[in-house]
């Protein structure tokens, strides 16, 4: 709406988060009692409105300027529901509300350099090894690695941006791996950037890979930009991934409420490259104090280790060694626990304080 009831030039929904084929015929819009920014104030509500149960409006396009996310917790009452053929892995219930077919997740961290890129190879792989089809999504525009992580550079063809231009179909993009049955890329293009790809054409691949696939896992870019909202827009989970550095948990805190902007509520943490040694030393915050900033579910917790430098050069994921290594473990563990299993977290203080590790770091300066 806009004119008398949007005094801040807000104007209509840009898309519904995860939802894109329901379509909106009239809403009163009001914004959350704490709003992610402050660019606009709280918004008293009109008396006909209605809650959205499973769907929030997550973006809302300013104008004059860039679109600010905000968290938009009512919108009144008329829908009209129905099955878009533009996305077709969103199936309409008799109820109205949307049921998914597969599982996306998206690996993000809001920071570079904390290992995203390995964590979304290394699940993937794992998943994939549990039986499970799996397609792994490289959504950084002009700075792909993910190819290169898990050994296929050489076999890329065509990229997402081929699917979209319409110059190949989505299966000929595909670059199936030969190791484990069940894993595919669809890897980004080197020559296009983020702002090139829009939130709809995002919706719109990934539906497609979800025809196909039990999981979807969309490798994001750094930062919060356009590349980000993208990545976000059609996933169902998040797998956010730190390190124990105090900039990288401030900007996971700051992903956080994004994420709860966007309407998600599945957001799991994953604490890359912790050293028990530091944390022993109180010179590394240890898992317990991240999770006390981000105050978001733990599903695994990735030690420090040279093996993994050393994977990511060879593209060979770690969990495809005959005998893992810890890490190796840990990544598997974590795969076992999207699956639903139960499984305990490794006991990484007992591999620096026991006395086999006492021993690797008198002599190799790193507990293994």
């Amino acid at each position: 709406p806009t004119g008398s009831s949007d005094p801040y030039g807000i104007m209509a929904p840009a898309f519904v988060a995860g939802a894109g084929s329901l379509r909106l015929k009239s809403c009163s819009w009001g914004l959350s009692e704490r709003p992610v920014t402050r660019m606009c104030p709280r918004q008293p509500l009109k008396k006909s409105v209605a809650c959205i149960t499973s769907t929030q409006l997550a973006f809302l396009t300013s104008r004059g300027r860039a679109g600010v996310p905000f968290k938009v917790f009512r919108v009144s009452t008329q829908f009209s529901a129905h099955k878009s053929s533009a996305y077709p892995n969103i199936v309409m219930s008799d109820s109205g509300s949307a049921r998914k077919k597969c599982r996306v997740l998206v690996v993000t961290s809001g920071k570079g350099g904390v290992g995203k890129t390995t964590t979304t190879a290394n699940i993937g792989m794992a998943l994939a090894r549990l039986g499970r089809q799996v397609c792994v999504l490289d959504a950084d525009f002009g700075l792909r690695n993910l190819d290169l992580l898990l050994g296929l550079e050489n076999r890329v063809v065509y990229t997402v941006s081929d699917v979209l231009n319409g110059d190949c179909r989505l299966e000929q993009a595909l670059v199936r791996d030969k190791r484990v049955n069940g894993l595919s890329l669809l890897p980004a293009a080197q020559n296009r950037t983020k702002e090139d790809v829009t939130a709809d054409q995002m919706i719109q691949i990934v539906s497609g890979l979800c025809e196909k696939f039990e999981y979807v896992i969309v490798d994001s870019p750094a930062g919060i930009e356009n590349g980000f909202n993208n990545s976000v827009v059609a996933a169902h989970e998040a797998l956010l991934v730190t390190t124990p550095e105090i900039a990288a948990v401030r900007d996971a805190d700051r992903v956080v409420g994004l994420l709860e902007a966007f309407g998600m509520t599945e957001i799991r943490l994953i604490v890359n490259r912790l050293r028990p040694g530091m944390v022993q030393a109180n010179d590394m915050m240890s898992v317990a104090d991240v999770q006390e900033i981000l105050a978001i579910p733990l599903i695994g917790v990735i030690p420090e280790d040279e093996r993994i430098i050393v994977s990511t050069n060879r593209g060979e994921p770690l969990v495809l060694d005959e005998k893992l290594s810890l890490p190796g473990v840990a990544f598997e563990n974590i795969a076992r626990r999207l699956e639903g299993e139960e499984v305990d977290f490794l006991d990484l203080d007992t591999a620096y304080t026991g006395v086999v590790g006492k021993i690797k770091r008198f002599f190799l300066g790193t507990p293994d």
